[in-house]
């Protein structure tokens, strides 16, 4: 039944539908998976803002922590993206090779599309690498929000900073000299940006982006 699926193209069509339906629906609720770890991470940063700024007493390094805690939830949404990204380059499969051509019989652009949907059917594996993933997520959310965490502290340590301490000073936390931190948050941060513009080729399929062109959706 399935070699004559395979063969007749009414019944091809009917099966590709069913499964563009179904990869479409594990697309969908991995972006909501995805979608909700970002909520939880606007969630954090407003708060932590909202508590930081209430009262001078209140420690810088409480920043710091969220920091700590934006790059749990990254880890968490890159993973969540990685496994996303299998689900939706099946889909933009099917929509370029299937609904696509079903438009446009000239546009064809990968003849051996049933091959490698097999092949992903039979042995699913996950495309994106890590770095690529993490890439992604700070480019879309984290590095906006982890700015924001930074330009808060440095606020707290300049304004809110006494008389005698002074900005290095006050970036003290316990018996950990400012000029430590100062050096730790400014190496995390470079780290941030380094992955934030990581030119390197991208693996993921089918993300919209503005500025990049067509050939880079694929």
């Amino acid at each position: 039944m399935a070699g004559k699926a395979a063969t007749d193209r009414s019944d091809f069509l009917s099966l590709m539908s069913h499964t563009y339906r179904g990869e479409l629906g594990r697309t969908t609720s991995w972006r909501t998976r995805i979608d909700r770890t970002t909520n939880w991470a606007v969630v954090l940063t407003a708060s932590l803002l909202t508590w930081a700024f209430s009262a001078d007493t209140r420690p810088h390094y409480i920043l710091l922590v969220g920091m700590g805690m934006l790059v749990v939830f990254l880890s968490i949404e890159a993973r969540r993206y990685r496994i996303y990204d299998v689900w939706r380059s099946r889909v933009r499969l099917l929509e370029e090779n299937v609904f696509a051509n079903a438009l446009d019989p000239n546009g064809t652009e990968q003849p051996n599309w049933r091959e490698l949907l097999s092949v992903d059917l039979r042995e699913p594996a996950i495309k994106t690498p890590l770095a690529e993933a993490v890439s992604r997520r700070l480019r879309r959310v984290y590095t906006p929000l982890l700015s924001v965490l930074l330009a808060a502290w440095l606020i707290r340590l300049t304004v809110f900073a006494g008389p005698m301490q002074g900005p290095i000073g006050a970036a003290s936390v316990g018996s950990i000299p400012g000029e430590a931190v100062l050096v730790v948050v400014s190496g995390f941060y470079a780290v941030v940006i380094g992955l934030t513009v990581w030119p390197a080729t991208r693996q993921a399929k089918g993300e919209l982006h503005e500025e990049d062109n067509a050939e880079e959706w694929r």
